[in-house]
């Protein structure tokens, strides 16, 4: 329970539990000790991210031994993640994604060569820099790798499109360390419809996709309900046997017309279920006023460039656009991200909400105070200046992940 909803109850009873832990009381706190303890509590918990692009990074920017390409085991001039920068936030499980855009779905055997690329390649990270990663593939290995000082590197597929159109590719993927698939990406898939899709074939789930569902809760993998449409969604709860999870998704309340993010309806759904929505932190998913600025931004850049016969590779047009998106499209900040969680808690309760940044997927949008995974800790500072516990910061960062992960774990283990 939050404590700023009932403030005094709530510190007679952590005053009379005689842990001098469970007394703090952080609202009280000035802004930077407030920031001190987040950090602490950064460092001494462990934090999963729902959703982190880095392979497909990595595929794009080069993934060699040689430094100058890039090499995220040290500090990188570019994106949202390295080992350095996820050391300082207290970052120690990012579910990498394995990407598989939805142009892949033309060419049959397309997207599952690519799945096998990006997890042979988040491999590789783990091998290369054993010092510094390790593979994780269940919540048993992130503990083991927490008490070693090593960053997990668990992997979920982010598109079904990787299955194609073999069911027996759900436990081909299970068997290669993917613990989640997220059922569509932009377009509709052999799998369902997707909230980005206008065309909506199947009218939610397809007989295919209802047998990946089936097959997924078989094997032990977790369903994610990121990208999928409304009716996606609702058919897979009727059909899965276990919680299911949003890996990087934000509240539609804030973002109105916005299927991508999760309706009031959708969010007490999954909490019925028993599952988790992740807040992803990109800028079109948090406010729908960076969004519209975003449009606008975009148009007169547009316009400017033609005008003035430049591209955005010149130098001066790089110098224009920084200058002008910064004047006239404002980031939205940490206190939205927090906004969401709020939201979040205040229809289902603490058990339901998780961190799912989208870090490396969502560009330049990130909010001021959430750059990249070493700010985390100002999140955290924002969620106990609100009045949530320790506890509660526990369970966000990582317990309630957990939970649903074992659920599923343990499912398939009894259908064995």
């Amino acid at each position: 329970m939050k404590k700023f909803l009932i403030p005094s109850l709530y510190l007679g009873l952590l005053i009379a539990c005689n842990s001098p832990e469970k007394t703090i009381d952080y609202t009280q706190m000035s802004d930077e000790d407030r920031l001190a303890a987040a950090k602490e509590i950064a460092h001494q918990t462990i934090m999963v991210d729902g959703h982190v692009d880095l392979p497909y990074r990595m595929k794009v920017g080069g993934f060699t031994l040689q430094r100058e390409i890039l090499d995220v085991s040290v500090r990188t001039p570019d994106g949202n993640f390295d080992f350095p920068r996820s050391k300082e936030g207290g970052l120690d499980a990012p579910f990498m994604s394995i990407y598989i855009p939805a142009g892949n779905q033309q060419i049959p055997g397309a997207s599952k060569a690519l799945a096998d690329s990006l997890i042979m390649m988040t491999e590789r990270l783990a091998n290369t820099f054993p010092d510094k990663f390790a593979m994780a593939y269940s919540p048993a290995d992130i503990e083991a790798n927490f008490a070693k000082g090593l960053i997990s590197l668990p992997m979920g597929m982010e598109n079904g499109a990787g299955l194609e159109d073999d069911i027996k590719n759900v436990e081909y993927f299970h068997q290669r360390g993917i613990r989640y698939i997220t059922l569509t990406h932009g377009k509709a898939n052999l799998i369902g419809d997707s909230s980005y899709d206008s065309l909506r074939p199947h009218g939610g789930l397809s007989e295919y996709g209802e047998q990946v569902v089936k097959e997924m809760n078989r094997v032990g993998i977790m369903v994610d309900l990121s990208h999928v449409s409304d009716d996606t969604f609702k058919d897979a709860l009727a059909i899965t046997q276990v919680p299911v999870i949003a890996s990087h998704s934000s509240a539609r309340k804030f973002t109105p017309g916005f299927e991508r993010n999760m309706s009031d309806e959708l969010i007490k759904a999954m909490a019925e279920n028993g599952g988790v929505m992740m807040i992803n932190f990109g800028g079109s998913f948090i406010d729908s006023t960076y969004a519209a600025g975003q449009a606008k931004v975009r148009e007169h850049i547009v316009n400017w460039l033609a005008e003035n016969n430049l591209s955005r590779r010149d130098s001066a047009a790089q110098a224009y656009i920084a200058e002008y998106a910064a004047a006239n499209n404002p980031f939205p900040t940490v206190q939205k991200v927090a906004d969401h969680i709020d939201h979040v808690v205040s229809l289902v309760g603490i058990d339901h909400v998780g961190f799912g940044s989208d870090f490396d997927g969502v560009g330049d949008s990130l909010p001021t105070g959430l750059k990249d995974v070493s700010m985390f800790p100002n999140l955290i500072a924002e969620l106990l200046k609100r009045g949530y516990s320790r506890e509660d910061i526990e369970k966000i960062c990582y317990k309630n992940i957990f939970r649903v992960w074992k659920a599923v774990e343990d499912f398939a283990s009894s259908q064995q």
